[in-house]
């Protein structure tokens, strides 16, 4: 009984699926090999912390408490600085009128104390002071220290203008200054 043997055929099976196998193992070890560099790459890496509004708000809360006290602060100093400006430049104006009345009374005075010397004085912009037809020799000491008071007053009346004037630009140009950094 010549029966054919099926070992031949097992032996043939196995060899096919034992190369079968190597192949499988081989596509896999090409697969996995990268495995070490690929859990780097798809490792999640946090680059900002993720705050929750509520932190947020009690954050803001925080700055505002300690940014508010110090701009009122400020604001109150600006406020006392601006008045100060504001009476110096009341006093300078005051002043200046003060100035201008004596100049003005002194004027009148010289006129109706010598009235057959001079007929008037007055103080016109810029053309200092008029005389009237008087001779150089009917001019007296007195009439001269006068003349040079006024001609100082004037002087000093235009400093005083000018120093009000400057005042007052700079007390305009702290309040935009103080605006820009209230608003920036």
């Amino acid at each position: 009984m010549n029966a054919p043997s099926p070992l031949p055929g097992c032996v043939a099976s196995l060899r096919s699926s034992l190369s079968l196998l190597e192949s499988s193992t081989a596509i896999l070890g090409e697969g996995v090999q990268d495995f070490q560099r690929m859990g780097e790459v798809l490792a999640v890496t946090r680059h900002f912390e993720v705050t929750s509004e509520s932190q947020l708000v009690a954050a803001q809360e925080q700055v505002r408490g300690e940014i508010e006290p110090e701009v009122a602060r400020l604001l109150d100093r600006v406020e006392g600085h601006l008045d100060r400006l504001a009476r110096r430049e009341d006093a300078l104006i005051a002043r200046t009128e003060l100035l201008q009345g004596r100049i003005g009374d002194g004027s009148a005075r010289v006129g109706s104390s010598a009235p057959g010397k001079r007929r008037g004085m007055g103080m016109g912009k810029g053309k200092g002071i008029e005389k009237a037809n008087v001779p150089a020799s009917a001019e007296t000491p007195r009439d001269h220290r006068i003349e040079e008071r006024l001609r100082a007053l004037r002087q000093k009346k235009e400093r005083l203008a000018f120093a009000v004037e400057r005042l007052s630009l700079q007390a305009g140009q702290r309040e935009r200054q103080l605006r820009k950094s209230m608003a920036g």
